[in-house]
C-alpha cells in the first residue's frame, strides 16, 4: 500500500518575511511532502509589493508553491463572520486541492485547519523561539535586522548610488551623506584595484570585469550593516564608461553588469563636475573630465535610467540629497 502523499499549507503577508516564518515553513517542509504558502497583498501595512515579498520565499526556499494572493479579503480578527471570508477564501484560491497539514502561530491554525480537514500544526505560538514580530521590523528594521535574512533586508534599504566623471565629489559626498545618516558606505573598489594591478597607468578590460563584480560583492556584504540607506560610490555603468574610454567598447560581461544597474540601485545621484578638478595619480588630465562627464550622461540615457543632478558646494549638494529623500519611497515611483 502507497503512502499518502502530504501537502502542507502556510498563509500571511510576510511584511516582511522573518525568522519566526522561516521556521514555521522549514518545519512544514521537514514534514510534508510539498508546501504550498499563500501570500496576501498588504498595502495598509507595508508599501515593499506582494511580487517581492512572494520572491523572497521563492528565492530562499524554490521547492515551496508561492500563490499571491491580490484579492485575498483584508480584514482581521476573530469574529464569525470574518473566519468564514478568510476559510472560503482559500477554499476556492486551493480550488479541491486537498491540503494534509495547515501550519501557524496564531489562533487561526485552529479554525482553518478544521475549514481544510487538515491537522493543525502550531509553530512557537508563544513567540519563545524567535521572539519577534513583523510590526517590531517594519516599525525598526536595523534595530531588528538579525530576524531578518540578509536576502530580505537589503529590500528593506534603499540603496543610493553616486555617479559621475572623475573629481566630481562622489567620494567625499558619499562618506558625508553616510554620517548624515548614520549608516554605512560603499567605496570605490576600483581605487583600490588601481593601486594594486594597474600596469602604466592602465587597466585590461578583464581586469575592469574584475572591478565591477568585486565592487558588487563588497556591496552585498556591507549592505547587510546599513540603516535605511545605503550610499554606494560608483556602479558598473561607469566602469563600463571607463572601459569605453580607454578600450572602445566593454567587455560583454561588464555590459551586462552595467545594464543591470537600473534595477539595482533605487536612486541614482549624478555629481555635477562644476567643482574644481583635484588631481590624483589615478586620474588622466582635467580637460578629459568633461568628456567623461558626457559618456556618463550618455550612459545613463542609454540605460533609460532616471537620475538627479546635484551640483554646488558641498553643503548644497548635502541639501539637495536630503529635499530628495523625504519624498522618496523605493516602491512608489509614480509620477505625481
Amino acid at each position: 500500500m502507497s503512502k499518502r502523499m502530504t501537502t502542507g499549507l502556510t498563509l500571511g503577508k510576510f511584511a516582511p518575511l522573518h525568522r519566526g516564518h522561516q521556521s514555521v515553513i522549514e518545519r512544514a517542509l521537514a514534514e510534508c511532502d510539498s508546501l504550498v504558502v499563500l501570500i496576501y497583498d498588504a498595502p495598509e501595512f507595508t508599501s515593499v509589493p506582494l511580487g517581492v515579498r512572494a520572491d523572497w520565499i521563492r528565492h530562499l526556499y524554490p521547492d515551496v508553491e508561492v500563490i499571491e494572493c491580490w484579492d485575498g479579503p483584508m480584514q482581521v480578527g476573530d469574529t464569525p463572520e470574518i473566519r468564514a471570508m478568510h476559510e472560503q477564501y482559500i477554499l476556492r484560491t486551493l480550488a479541491g486541492r486537498p491540503i494534509t497539514h495547515f501550519y501557524s502561530s496564531e489562533f487561526y491554525g485552529d479554525h482553518v485547519s478544521r475549514a481544510l480537514g487538515a491537522q493543525d500544526c502550531r509553530v512557537d505560538e508563544a513567540r519563545q523561539q524567535v521572539s519577534i514580530s513583523a510590526t517590531q521590523i517594519r516599525d525598526e528594521p536595523y534595530r531588528f535586522r538579525q530576524f531578518v535574512d540578509p536576502w530580505v533586508y537589503r529590500d528593506l534599504v534603499t540603496w543610493v548610488v553616486l555617479v559621475g566623471a572623475p573629481s566630481t565629489g562622489k567620494t567625499t559626498l558619499c562618506e558625508a551623506l553616510a554620517q548624515r545618516y548614520d549608516t554605512v558606505w560603499m567605496p570605490e573598489y576600483g581605487r583600490e584595484y588601481w593601486d594594486t594591478h594597474q600596469h602604466e597607468r592602465r587597466l585590461t578590460p578583464e581586469q575592469l570585469v574584475e572591478i565591477a563584480e568585486g565592487h558588487r560583492h563588497r556591496e552585498e556584504q556591507l549592505v547587510g550593516q546599513a540603516r535605511e540607506y545605503f550610499f554606494v560610490d560608483t556602479d558598473a555603468s561607469t566602469t563600463a564608461v571607463f572601459a569605453g574610454y580607454y578600450h572602445g567598447q566593454p567587455a560583454a560581461a561588464l555590459r551586462e553588469l552595467a545594464d543591470q544597474t537600473p534595477q539595482r540601485y533605487d536612486l541614482c545621484l549624478l555629481c555635477d563636475d562644476d567643482i574644481p578638478y583635484d588631481d590624483t595619480a589615478d586620474r588622466s588630465v582635467e580637460a578629459n573630465r568633461g568628456t567623461m562627464q558626457r559618456r556618463v550622461l550618455g550612459e545613463l540615457r542609454r540605460l533609460r535610467r532616471p537620475y538627479v543632478t546635484l551640483r554646488g558646494s558641498l553643503q548644497e549638494r548635502i541639501e539637495q540629497v536630503e529635499q530628495v529623500l523625504a519624498r522618496f519611497d523605493k516602491w512608489h515611483m509614480a509620477i505625481q
